[in-house]
């Protein structure tokens, strides 16, 4: 009976590089949860809308060379200069 409360006092903790955290702790990338807050403001909702409506003229063709990478990276950018500024503020 040792062996197994060992086990379950282990299998409570896991090792990680920055000491040891409790297994019941969710731990939450800050990068998402700001990804999802800049998703949200208004020039990132603008090239959204843009890459939305690149969308559906590509996908009403049968047959065209268009693609919407322009868009996807124009919205991409805008999100990722959003969460660049306040992401190193969130890490330890």
């Amino acid at each position: 009976m040792l062996f197994a409360s060992i086990k379950e006092t282990l299998s409570k903790f896991v090792q990680s590089p920055f000491g040891v955290v409790k297994a019941e702790e969710e731990l939450v990338d800050p990068a998402k949860v700001l990804r999802a807050k800049c998703e949200q403001e208004k020039e990132a909702q603008e090239r959204f809308a843009k890459l939305q409506e690149c969308n559906t003229r590509v996908n009403s063709r049968k047959q065209t060379a268009e693609t919407c990478v322009e868009e996807f990276w124009d919205f991409l950018e805008v999100v990722d200069k959003c969460i660049a500024k306040d992401l190193f503020d969130h890490l330890k």
